[in-house]
């Protein structure tokens, strides 16, 4: 899709603002907050492209039993993954973007599901760390139909103190889901 259709449908027929520009790095971590609904990738997808930026986006494995949703998911930036195995998982994610010459930003949403959960998932920290890569705390709000690749976040070598500042400056933001019943931040 190209970026002037992509801008086009996100913010002419959705009605969407973007706030900020692309990540500037070639390569990134994007943490992707609130996670309630599949339109969350839609959301995230058009406004990457509409700057004209491609994103690698982890999807559950199941999402590509039908063959031509798995052709879809994958012609969009999305790929694979084994949630029953996280620990080979972030090893192979690690070593492919360290493989990766050319743009590779994945996008992780640390909730890990769509329902209301309170403690996110840390795997995001161990790529971000083990990789070197910057991490950026990406959003997008139903409620003001505003979306950004959001703030750059400087980790430490605490991933569960890091995870719940993130958590903080997720609530102090008053993100709403389109289903905001299942976004909890603390």
């Amino acid at each position: 899709m190209s970026p002037k259709f992509a801008e086009f449908l996100l913010c002419k027929v959705l009605g969407w603002t973007r706030t900020e520009p692309l990540i500037p790095e070639k390569k990134s971590v994007v943490l992707a907050v609130p996670h309630t609904s599949i339109w969350d990738f839609a959301i995230g997808y058009l406004y990457y492209r509409s700057l004209g930026g491609h994103l690698k986006v982890m999807i559950k494995k199941e999402a590509f039993v039908f063959p031509p949703v798995g052709w879809f998911l994958r012609s969009v930036g999305g790929f694979p993954i084994d949630r029953k195995n996280s620990g080979e998982l972030v090893r192979s994610l690690i070593e492919e973007m360290n493989a990766c010459e050319g743009e590779f930003h994945l996008v992780i949403c640390p909730e890990g599901t769509r329902k209301p959960v309170r403690k996110w998932k840390m795997g995001y920290h161990t790529i971000a760390t083990q990789t070197g890569l910057p991490l950026y705390l990406s959003h997008w709000d139903f409620k003001t139909k505003t979306v950004g690749r959001g703030q750059r976040f400087e980790l430490s070598s605490d991933a569960r103190g890091d995870t719940d500042r993130i958590q903080q400056i997720y609530e102090e933001m008053h993100l709403t889901g389109l289903h905001p019943e299942n976004y909890i931040t603390h």
